[in-house]
């Protein structure tokens, strides 16, 4: 499967959505900066449950949310590179791989640059140019010029950072430019990024690396790495699983709490960090219940794990189910027959 190929052919189903491992470096980052609990509970896919999952997707207003609460609790020069200081490779998963493990910095963001929408959205623009010094560009979707600054200032950080974690020594880009006003004093960008050329109200969000760093071997360099993370790429965009609501959150926190062997109410609501008078009334304004949403999943599992070939006794342990007895009441409800005879047939 060819990452153009792949990458290009998962369409519109992802472009709205961010990874689950950015959404956690910002919750961090939120809880860091000072932002409150309660406002960050508000924020769809946030929750424990959800960031576990690689192929859950979270919405993009959630990630831009998050960047707003850290905007707001931590404004000004270094905010964003602070994040980037606080992710050491591995942070972002597969996409911290594809940029650290190619023949040479420029081979490595050439080859990852078809998989961006591994992180974040297609709406968020990442560009490389240069055929002897390498520029990245980035272009924020970020509406609100303080959260944008902001989130430029990371991305930059970001790949200053993983180039010379890539290359094994320091280093110092050619030049850094900002979109946004200089700020009263950007000492700190200086001592960030290496340079004290920076360029502020620039046309782009930039940084330059020279020809020399851009094109030089990578002391990470893993030609079967980078294949494998590739490929693993493939398999995670084409799995990929968007969070659009609440509703879709529930249902994940409800199979890993029936997993667990305890789908109560209270284990759900626990998880979700909401109380069960909330998640019940986000529930019913979805026309919906706990107790259906349980009924549900426990039907499209005991299907699965009849076919599986195992014992009702096994399956009403897998579904909290107090005993075979009561599977299969339960299934008789659900179609009109019982396990045995669904099975036979």
């Amino acid at each position: 499967m060819s990452g153009a190929g792949s990458a290009g052919g998962i369409g519109s189903r992802l472009d709205g959505t961010a990874s689950t491992h950015l959404v956690r470096l910002l919750v961090q980052a939120a809880r860091q900066a000072g932002a409150a609990e309660d406002q960050l509970a508000r924020v769809t896919g946030t929750d424990e449950v959800v960031l576990r999952g690689e192929l859950n997707r979270i919405p993009m207003s959630s990630l831009l949310r998050l960047w707003e609460l850290i905007a707001h609790a931590r404004p000004g020069a270094g905010s964003g590179a602070a994040i980037a200081a606080a992710a050491p490779l591995g942070s972002l998963n597969t996409w911290d791989y594809l940029v650290t493990t190619g023949e040479t910095l420029a081979d490595s963001l050439r080859a990852a640059q078809p998989y961006h929408r591994l992180v974040t959205a297609a709406t968020e623009g990442f560009d490389l140019s240069g055929d002897g010094d390498l520029t990245i560009g980035y272009r924020t979707s970020a509406d609100d010029p303080a959260v944008a600054s902001v989130v430029n200032e990371y991305v930059l950080a970001y790949y200053l950072r993983r180039a010379r974690e890539a290359i094994g020594r320091p280093l110092a880009p050619i030049r850094v430019s900002f979109s946004h006003a200089a700020p009263a004093d950007h000492a700190g960008l200086v001592a960030v990024f290496g340079t004290a050329d920076i360029e502020f109200e620039a046309e782009a969000d930039s940084i330059t690396f020279h020809a020399d760093d851009a094109n030089a071997p990578l002391a990470r360099a893993d030609p079967m790495l980078a294949d494998l993370m590739r490929s693993h790429a493939d398999l995670v965009l084409a799995s990929a699983r968007p969070i659009a609501d609440p509703l879709d959150a529930f249902r994940i926190a409800l199979g890993a709490a029936l997993d667990a062997g305890d789908p109560a109410l209270p284990r759900v609501a626990k998880s979700l960090a909401m109380s069960q008078r909330t998640l019940q009334r986000h529930l019913a304004e979805h026309g919906t219940s706990w107790r259906d949403e349980l009924d549900l999943l426990r039907h499209e599992r005991a299907r699965i794990l009849l076919d599986r070939g195992h014992s009702t006794a096994t399956i009403a342990q897998r579904l909290a189910f107090t005993d075979d007895r009561a599977l299969r009441k339960a299934f008789h409800r659900w179609t009109g027959t019982t396990p045995t005879a669904a099975r036979a047939g």
